[in-house]
């Protein structure tokens, strides 16, 4: 076990010795080792190594010049100048935050970035100004829309963070697939088969392979197929595409550029990077934030008092099992495959930082 204090140290560590501020590691290593936290290991320290990996290929920029390209009183455009994407996403979520402190709600747009972690991160960050959070990015294109072979989609996930008054606030970070790439590689390195309905073969064939995608495979969108709802799965990953990159000027399906170093750059750019998409919705802009935070609240106990259709079960608001892991490996700590040992170590050993074993 890894405690989070050790491995957020370790992390911004890394991240000062290749020209990160303070702060931008800071960022960094908060939102890589709270996926760990919330259970979402897919998107922890795991996805360090990538994120290493790009920098020294010269595809990330750790000192970028983020700024705002165009705006009004509700909405900005920001420019993450290929920013690492947890640093160019908390800026353009607080940006929202502070405009919809003063215009009730607030739309940003972000081009020019990179991977950006969990969804529900940025989401999370409008809470405690008693606002809605709404986070969405796309992603390199592994998805195949209903019907095709082809890779034109990312997992394009979306989060919606909401606050309540006694009951904890309601929290949906969901990828627009069944499962996330990350999931995928971490179901190879335990050994372990891909469900049906979440992978297919080059040809179209259902595959419980999760390196089917390095065979000429692709990712299915939610639903695996049409029969159950992939369409459906396909419009959602699809809004948040075209939000993501067509409004923020970002490149957009298959052109968006790949968030691991081994894939090349692609030859065609119809934007600049990687697009993100935000939003803050200030409750009192539609009425009292008390009045709210009591219907709230109502609303979660009735679906949490919802009968179970099995004994040993019990009906989930979104944000609770994240939320329960959350306390529960703050307390023993995060446990790490061998696999991701031997990555930070050599990440460690690359930047002169070194990585040992803390409880």
């Amino acid at each position: 076990m890894y405690s989070a204090e050790y491995l957020k140290s370790f992390v911004t560590e890394v991240l000062k010795k290749i020209g990160c501020s303070d702060k931008d590691a800071g960022i960094v290593a908060d939102v890589l080792i709270t996926a760990d936290l919330r259970g979402i290991e897919s998107h922890g320290v795991i996805r360090f190594k990538d994120y290493f990996e790009l920098w020294k290929n010269g595809r990330i920029n750790v000192t970028p010049d983020i700024k705002i390209t165009h705006e009004t009183l509700s909405t900005a455009v920001v420019d993450g100048d290929r920013g690492m994407g947890p640093v160019v996403a908390s800026y353009a979520m607080n940006v929202a935050i502070e405009k919809a402190k003063n215009a009730g709600t607030c739309w940003v747009a972000v081009n020019n970035s990179n991977h950006f972690g969990i969804a529900g991160y940025y989401s999370m960050l409008a809470l405690k100004h008693d606002m809605i959070g709404i986070a969405m990015t796309n992603a390199n294109p592994l998805v195949a829309p209903t019907f095709s072979i082809d890779k034109l989609l990312g997992t394009n996930p979306i989060a919606v963070a909401i606050p309540a008054g006694k009951q904890p606030p309601f929290v949906a970070d969901f990828a627009t697939t069944p499962i996330a790439r990350g999931k995928l590689d971490l179901l190879s390195k335990k050994g372990l088969k891909a469900s049906t309905g979440f992978v297919q073969d080059k040809e179209g064939n259902p595959s419980d392979d999760p390196d089917i995608i390095k065979k000429g495979g692709t990712m299915l969108t939610l639903g695996g197929d049409r029969e159950h709802g992939s369409h459906k799965g396909y419009c959602m990953s699809a809004v948040v595409d075209i939000f993501s990159s067509v409004l923020a000027g970002a490149n957009f399906g298959p052109f968006v550029p790949p968030s691991v170093a081994f894939l090349p750059v692609l030859e065609k750019s119809v934007g600049k990077g990687t697009g993100h998409f935000f939003g803050a919705m200030r409750i009192d802009a539609f009425q009292k934030k008390e009045d709210f935070k009591k219907k709230m609240d109502e609303w979660i106990e009735t679906f949490r008092n919802a009968r179970s259709a099995k004994e040993q079960s019990k009906v989930l608001i979104p944000g609770d099992v994240e939320r329960e892991l959350y306390e529960i490996n703050l307390k023993k700590g995060i446990e790490m495959l061998p696999v991701v040992v031997g990555y930070l170590k050599e990440i460690g050993k690359s930047a002169g930082v070194d990585f040992i074993k803390k409880r």
